[in-house]
């Protein structure tokens, strides 16, 4: 018995991924969110999960999602509009961003699992510090309220709050979130068979500064993988 949320933004230029601009333009960053986040809910809905959510902060939720429940974002810094999430929920939750499509079915198969008296949460470190995934067995948001985050720290804070809660806390693989054109690329590479992968090598250069780094890009020839 366990719920699954998927936290995103309308994937509207402009409004996401603005850091992969440039070398992208602002609707190439707004398509590879697009993507990003398909990949994630598919591997969501995969799961055995009693609920699947997606907390939205947009209008038109992606179609991916159409059978999915939607919750609205609170208003308030993601420290408080995750707590409103986990306070919305009374069972056991897994909170998933949009930015990891490379994460992978059989990788979050054991938070539905291995719920134990020995296993009271889950969490998901990023590469850059943060935190790609939590779940929590009894979920509530005191445990996230006043986490700094968006910092090379978040990850350690949220851990030591869990922790100090006296939560036995299990860890999931750590992977890279997108977050620069640098992570755009070590995922499209780790992850080729994506949506993802397959939108980022597709892209075509735009005429901003930093067009170079992307045309040396080829995901799917780097990682060796075959079409």
């Amino acid at each position: 018995m366990t719920a699954i949320v998927v936290i995103a933004k309308e994937c509207l230029p402009g409004k996401v991924k603005t850091r992969l601009h440039p070398p992208l333009s602002l609707e190439q960053a707004a398509e590879l969110a697009a993507a990003s986040l398909a990949d994630t809910l598919a591997v969501a809905r995969s799961l055995p999960a009693t609920r699947h959510i997606l907390a939205f902060d947009g209008v038109t939720p992606p179609p991916e999602a159409s059978a999915w429940e939607i919750l609205p974002q609170s208003a308030g810094g993601l420290d408080e509009r995750l707590a409103a999430i986990f306070d919305h929920l009374d069972e056991p939750t897994l909170l998933l961003g949009m930015d990891t499509p490379q994460v992978t079915h059989e990788l979050l198969m054991p938070v539905f699992t291995d719920w134990t008296t020995e296993t009271e949460a889950w969490i998901g470190p990023a590469d850059d510090g943060g935190f790609w995934a939590l779940a929590l067995k009894n979920p509530t948001g005191a445990l996230l309220r006043g986490i700094p985050m968006s910092r090379s720290d978040t990850g350690a804070h949220q851990l030591r709050r869990l922790n100090e809660a006296g939560l036995s806390v299990r860890l999931l693989p750590a992977l890279t979130d997108i977050d620069t054109i640098s992570d755009a690329r070590i995922v499209a590479s780790a992850a080729p068979h994506t949506r993802f992968a397959r939108t980022f090598s597709g892209l075509r250069t735009s005429a901003q500064p930093g067009a170079a780094e992307l045309r040396a890009v080829d995901p799917l020839s780097r990682s060796g993988a075959r079409s």
